[in-house]
C-alpha cells in the first residue's frame, strides 16, 4: 500500500472541488485531489448546461407553434428529435471538455484516481492502492439522484433519471415524470414542447420551489393549463409490460415508454465510512458544518458543494468551495465569510425565482414584514410579448423598509432575480430602490409597481 502525505486532500473534482483546489493552492502546493468518477462537473455533464440546451430547443419549437397568436402563420413544423438530441450531446460534450481540460492541466502529483474512504480523521484509503495522510480534508463528493429501489426492481431500464435524458440519441414517444420539483418541471415542460407525450405525477399539490401560498396556487394553475398533471398522487404503482411501463394512480392507468424519476437528490456520504471518524452528524445523516467557514464541527475537515445538502446550485457550490479551500489553507486560523444572497431560478416558462428570505422562512422566524404584489396579467411589456402570466411578491422589513426577499413566477424572472438579489445584498430599502431608473416599456416596470405597492404597505 502506497502512503502519501499532504497538507490538504480534496475528495471530489467537480465544481466545488475545483474551486476549493484553486483557493487552497494559494496557501500550499502539497495538495491531492481524489476523484473516483470521470472528470467533468455535474453541471456540465448532466445538470444545468444540458438541461438548458434541451429547454432552448423546446422554446424554439414553442415559438413556432405560438407564432399564430401574433398573426404570423408558419407552415407545418417538422421536429427532428434526433437532431435535437445530437445538438444537446455535442454542446454538452463541449462544456464538459472545458472542465476536463482544467483538471488535467493540474500537476499530475496533485491528482489521484479512485474511491476515497476514511480510516480515521486524517487518513483516507483510496481503493486498494493508496493511503493518504492529510492534515486537512475537504469533502466535495457531490450528490446523486434519489431513486426508490422498488421502482428500479419493478421496471428496470425503463426507469431513468435526468442524467440518462442527455444521452438519448432520439426523443422517446412518451415519458411519465415522477416528481414536481425543479428538475421535474423543467424537463417535463421541455419534453412536452418537443412533442413527447408526458404526464407529471406529484405527491402533493405544489409545483416548483415557491413557498408563498398564493404564488404556489398561481403556479399550479398556470402549469395545469399546459401540462397533463396528476397531483396528490400518493398511490403511484409501476408495472413493466414489455418495453412499456404501466403507471397506475387511483383508478387511472397509462402506458409510457419511460418513467423519469425526479424525486430529489441525496449527498454522496454513504461510501465515505464517516463512522470511522469523530465528525458530527445530524439526525438526517448529514455532516454538521459552519456555512461561513465550511468547517465540520471543530475538526480538520471541510465541506463544499452538494454534499452539504443545502443550496444545490453551481454558484453556491463554487462559493463554498472557495470558502472551504481558503480555510483549509489557513487552518487553524479560519475566517468567517458572509455568504451571498440566496438565489434560486427555475428555467420553466414562465420562469420561477426566489431570492433572499422566502415567505416560509419569514413566517417561521416570526419576522415583522409587509408584502408588495404585482400581477403580470396586464403589465405592458409582458402583454406585448404575450408573456403576461404570473406575479411577483416582495417582502420588506417594517421597521427599516429594507427588502428582505422575493418570490416570483412570471416573465424574465431570471433577470428580476439578479436585480433583487443585488439590492438585498446591498441592504437597499424599498424607497431607495424606487429612486433607481426604470425604462419604458420593460418588464422591470412591473417590479416598480410591486415596489410601489410594498411602500404603501409598510408600517
Amino acid at each position: 500500500m502506497k502512503i502519501v502525505n499532504v497538507d490538504i486532500a480534496i475528495v471530489g473534482a467537480g465544481s466545488a472541488g475545483m474551486s476549493a483546489y484553486k483557493s487552497a493552492l494559494k496557501h500550499t502546493s502539497k495538495i491531492l485531489v481524489i476523484e473516483s468518477g470521470p472528470y467533468g462537473t455535474t453541471c456540465a455533464r448532466v445538470g444545468c448546461m444540458p438541461s438548458k440546451l434541451l429547454i432552448a430547443a423546446a422554446e424554439a419549437a414553442h415559438s413556432v407553434e405560438f407564432a399564430q397568436a401574433f398573426g404570423v402563420n408558419v407552415e407545418a413544423m417538422h421536429l427532428d428529435g434526433t437532431a435535437v438530441m445530437e445538438r444537446v450531446r455535442r454542446e454538452r460534450d463541449r462544456f464538459v471538455g472545458f472542465s476536463v481540460e482544467t483538471v488535467e492541466s493540474w500537476p499530475e502529483e496533485h491528482r489521484l484516481r479512485g474511491h476515497a474512504r476514511f480510516l480515521d480523521d486524517r487518513t483516507l484509503q483510496v481503493d486498494d492502492h493508496t493511503h493518504v495522510v492529510a492534515q486537512r480534508i475537504i469533502l466535495a463528493t457531490g450528490s446523486h439522484n434519489y431513486v426508490p429501489q422498488e421502482w428500479r426492481r419493478s421496471i428496470g431500464d425503463r426507469l431513468i433519471v435526468n442524467d440518462d435524458v442527455f444521452s438519448w440519441e432520439k426523443l422517446p414517444k412518451s415519458v411519465a415524470v415522477l416528481g414536481a420539483g425543479v428538475v421535474a418541471l423543467e424537463l417535463c415542460q421541455a419534453l412536452s414542447r418537443l412533442g413527447v407525450r408526458v404526464r407529471m405525477y406529484g405527491r402533493g399539490n405544489r409545483i416548483g420551489p415557491l413557498s408563498d401560498p398564493a404564488l404556489q396556487a398561481l403556479t399550479l394553475q398556470i402549469f395545469d393549463n399546459e401540462l397533463p398533471l396528476r397531483m396528490r398522487a400518493k398511490d403511484v404503482s409501476l408495472t413493466r409490460d414489455g418495453d412499456e411501463v404501466i403507471v397506475r394512480s387511483g383508478n387511472d392507468a397509462e402506458r409510457f415508454e419511460y418513467v423519469l424519476a425526479a424525486s430529489g437528490r441525496k449527498p454522496n456520504l454513504d461510501r465515505l465510512d464517516l463512522l470511522k471518524t469523530s465528525l458530527p452528524i445530524d439526525e438526517n445523516g448529514c455532516l454538521v458544518f459552519d456555512p461561513e467557514t465550511g468547517r465540520v464541527g471543530e475538526s480538520n475537515v471541510f465541506v463544499a458543494g452538494d454534499i452539504t445538502n443545502e443550496l444545490t446550485v453551481l454558484h453556491e457550490a463554487v462559493d463554498l468551495g472557495r470558502i472551504a479551500g481558503e480555510n483549509a489553507g489557513r487552518y487553524p486560523n479560519t475566517k468567517h465569510t458572509t455568504r451571498r444572497t440566496p438565489m434560486t431560478i427555475v428555467f420553466s416558462d414562465p420562469q420561477i425565482m426566489m431570492v433572499g428570505k422566502t415567505h416560509e422562512e419569514l413566517i417561521e422566524s416570526k419576522s415583522d414584514f409587509s408584502i408588495g404584489t404585482v400581477s403580470f396579467a396586464n403589465q405592458g411589456r409582458s402583454r406585448v410579448m404575450l408573456k403576461n402570466r404570473g406575479a411577483l411578491h416582495l417582502y420588506a422589513e417594517n421597521s427599516t423598509g429594507r427588502l428582505l426577499g422575493a418570490e416570483m413566477v412570471g416573465p424574465s424572472a431570471e433577470h428580476i432575480a439578479h436585480l433583487l438579489a443585488w439590492s438585498i445584498q446591498r441592504g437597499d430599502t424599498v424607497q431607495g430602490m424606487l429612486e433607481y431608473p426604470f425604462y419604458h416599456p420593460v418588464i422591470e416596470e412591473g417590479l416598480r409597481t410591486g415596489l410601489q405597492n410594498l411602500a404603501r404597505s409598510l408600517r
